[in-house]
């Protein structure tokens, strides 16, 4: 009897260091963690926090060989000579109006494709997306001439707002989304309807649309910040200052041969400004968005 009880606390010992064992190695495991974490995002809000401080001091402070971490003296002379002296309240127009249309028409035209892909039956559906996806692995460079091309000389649309969205109205990744996103919704829902006499409009306006809104509002953020990013399109199809976004407007600021990198750190911050908002403000959807597009089909 002594002889179990003796065997039974060794095996409680043995368990108790065991466990203080492995509670020690997840201390240590959270410890390293959180401290890549947090190097990661010290590392990441550098840069942010050089363009916020950049921005309320003077050019000359800006690029002197002594960096202050600590502006000395605060002004907001930068963001005066940038908002005055240079078209920067129409490249703001710019931005907005074309990353609103663009998202409009990629809810609007990606809605449907992917409607039509999950619940509808068609001769060739599965052909047509497979070819769909097959073009995302083209690299965008290979067709950015003949686009160009398409565009500048066939259609003749250099320096417009149709230059601008023309190629990007629909993005076959949005589609792909919405696809598998209404791919995950009830297909009862949408027969009880055929059966009332429904049409297929009529079913994706009053049913598909109204159980898809967090795809939807997805959709939507993910478009209107690519959009509002994009740099490399707009700089090739546009000419004149009035027609520039906000992105091509900052990689073309200058002022008599010589950056004001103070003012060009204001527009910075002006141009991020919305993105910041847009984040905090719907940063749920974009944590959705994360997952959203990985949902089995």
């Amino acid at each position: 009897m002594e002889t179990t009880t003796v065997s039974n606390q060794n095996y409680a010992e043995i368990a108790l260091k065991k466990e203080k064992a492995r509670n020690r190695k997840k201390k240590i495991y959270s410890v390293i963690s959180y401290s890549i974490l947090i190097l990661w995002v010290i590392i990441t809000i550098i840069p942010l926090y050089w363009m916020l401080i950049s921005s309320f001091r003077d050019t000359t402070v800006s690029v002197s060989f002594k960096p202050e971490w600590f502006p000395s003296k605060v002004t907001l002379s930068t963001y005066v000579r940038f908002l005055t002296e240079t078209d920067a309240l129409r490249w703001l127009f710019n931005s907005i109006f074309v990353s609103s249309v663009l998202t409009l028409s990629n809810v609007i035209f990606s809605s449907l494709a992917g409607y039509a892909f999950a619940k509808l039956r068609f001769p060739g559906r599965n052909t047509i997306f497979w070819l769909l996806l097959g073009t995302m692995m083209i690299p965008a460079q290979v067709t950015l001439i003949p686009v160009y091309i398409m565009i500048v000389n066939v259609f003749g649309l250099v320096d417009t707002y149709l230059a601008i969205m023309l190629p990007m109205f629909t993005v076959v990744g949005n589609i792909f989304l919405m696809k598998q996103y209404m791919s995950t919704l009830p297909t009862t829902l949408i027969q009880a309807a055929r059966i009332d006499g429904c049409s297929e409009i009529g079913i994706f306006r009053k049913i598909i649309l109204p159980i898809s809104k967090p795809g939807v509002a997805v959709l939507a953020i993910f478009t209107f910040v690519s959009t509002w990013n994009e740099f490399f399109w707009p700089f090739l199809v546009t000419q004149s200052s009035s027609m520039r976004t906000i992105q091509v407007g900052l990689a073309s600021f200058k002022f008599q041969d010589a950056t004001d990198y103070g003012a060009m750190m204001a527009g910075s911050m002006l141009a991020a400004l919305p993105m910041f908002i847009l984040f905090f403000a719907l940063q749920r959807y974009f944590l959705q968005g994360i997952t959203i597009g990985a949902v089995k089909g």
